[in-house]
């Protein structure tokens, strides 16, 4: 007898969460990892369609804010890189280098771009003349490599796609401004549109990104007890300045060094979070607007009733097609089970079923995917029921994950309470001497304990502590640590 198909996924979220986001990936057919490539995934129609979506939101409100596109080259001449010792540093063994064209050797090596500040600030330091230029805010929707170790579909890659935003400004008052303008936008992007609750920190000098004064970013947590980084804002003062020459002419006609920072939200990896964490045993979860389908019709097949039941579906999504992205499932392979189970897999938020008992009773059955709730809708009530889900489904999604993850940090006051949170899968709010580099070597006995110090707060910090919580001196900062991606 043949083994009867296997409908939905058999990993449970809660236990084994890798598992449970490796099927998930494989049976809404996201991605296929099976490009003979490591590290190199290829992203599905349903997957990449969203992505587009996610990334329109991302530029609309980049550009509403002042930035200009730009399109720039994919590959970085080696002696841009020698500029910035630090920056060097701390990619060099991420990056992928082209050494040949053809059969001949280059003169110069090329570096396929793992991020893009070496590229623009050669140029910035052409394009950029007088104070009137500035402030100078440009951004690229571009794509960056990085030799990365361990990989993760979305979540971790050797290719990942992502937006960048590097602006120049006469001061450094003027640069934070931006820093602070940036996480503004990442609340409002990944809290508002994107339904992903989020906690902001300034990271540790041990965890700045290379070449930065400091860095700010964004953490969220998954159901596996580990923290992915989001988008991360980094304020770089004259760092790159000085080396690439980006420079104005000031008022008085002096020249002075340009302010820099730089925005990464990382698209890709946004979308790997919102599987993780959006997501349930049934599949995915998407917010409404960046569902590829918004509504699906299913037809119940009734003998006799087949042409009656069509004309039905096709009224239907007349009356949503304009409005919403509306499909009718026709295939005739599939149960209306396989159909429920395949739509829920993809995460589509509204599923409205026609049978006959629905035509006789000039009704509807209308099930939201967010509470798999099925409810029987007069066909004069239908529009109205539709338009409130739908106005509602986002907010109500964003509802219950913050308070999810509100719940899940918790304040602890020694290293004991430290592991036990960790070990829950929590993130613990506590004390830290200090989050320069004379606090590296207790970082490094909470790094042994399998956490990392992710940094502070911004602003709103309510939990103070009298000591640190690794050697006892007074605590200069209150800080949160997790096990992270």
């Amino acid at each position: 007898m043949a083994k009867k198909k296997e409908l939905g996924i058999q990993s449970k979220k809660e236990k084994d969460f890798s598992k449970w986001y490796t099927e998930l990936i494989n049976k809404a057919e996201l991605a296929d990892t099976r490009y003979n490539v490591k590290g190199f995934v290829c992203y599905m129609p349903w997957a990449t369609r969203t992505i587009k979506k996610m990334y329109g939101k991302y530029e609309a409100e980049l550009e509403k804010l002042g930035h200009e596109p730009l399109t720039m080259p994919s590959v970085i001449p080696e002696r841009n890189f020698k500029l910035e010792a630090e920056h060097v540093e701390g990619f060099s063994p991420e990056v992928f280098w082209i050494t040949h064209a053809g059969k001949k050797k280059l003169d110069e090596r090329l570096a396929l771009r793992p991020t893009s500040e070496t590229a623009l600030y050669q140029m910035y330091s052409l394009w950029i003349r007088s104070y009137k230029d500035l402030p100078f805010k440009r951004y690229l929707s571009c794509q960056v490599w990085r030799n990365e170790g361990t990989t993760r579909p979305f979540l971790r890659a050797r290719e990942f796609h992502w937006i960048e935003a590097h602006n120049v400004f006469a001061t450094m008052k003027d640069a934070m401004a931006q820093v602070h303008e940036d996480m503004r936008t990442t609340h409002k992007l990944l809290e508002e549109e994107f339904a992903i609750p989020i906690m902001f920190f300034q990271r540790p000098a041990w965890d700045t990104f290379p070449g930065a004064v400091h860095t700010y970013a964004a953490d969220a947590l998954t159901e596996s007890g580990k923290v992915i980084q989001l988008p991360s804002t980094h304020l770089l003062g004259t760092n790159f300045s000085k080396p690439f020459n980006v420079t104005f002419t000031d008022k008085n006609g002096k020249k002075r060094l340009g302010f820099i920072t730089c925005y990464g939200p990382a698209i890709s990896r946004i979308y790997g979070a919102m599987i993780a964490i959006l997501g349930d045993d049934q599949g995915l979860i998407l917010p409404f607007d960046l569902s590829p389908v918004q509504i699906v019709i299913i037809p119940i097949p009734f003998k006799g009733k087949e042409q009656k039941i069509r004309k039905e579906c096709e009224n239907i999504k007349k009356l949503f097609e304009n409005k919403y992205i509306t499909k009718v499932d026709w295939n005739d392979d599939k149960t209306p089970g396989e159909k429920f189970n395949h739509w829920e897999m993809k995460g589509v938020p509204i599923r409205i079923e026609i049978g006959p008992k629905d035509l006789a009773k000039k009704q509807a059955a209308i099930v939201s995917r967010l509470d798999g709730k099925r409810e029987f809708v007069k066909k004069t009530k239908l529009e109205e029921h539709v338009n409130n889900i739908a106005k509602n489904y986002t907010a109500k999604l964003k509802k219950r994950h913050a308070r999810r993850f509100a719940s899940l940090v918790k304040k602890t006051g020694a290293l004991k309470d430290v592991k036990d949170a960790l070990n829950a899968g929590r993130i613990a709010c506590t004390g830290f001497c200090s989050i320069n580099l004379d606090g590296m070597s207790c970082a490094e006995t909470i790094e042994k304990m399998g956490g990392l110090v992710r940094g502070k707060k911004i602003s709103g910090e309510k939990n103070k502590f009298k000591k640190c919580v690794v050697c006892g001196k007074p605590a200069k900062e209150t800080v949160y640590i997790a096990k992270a991606y």
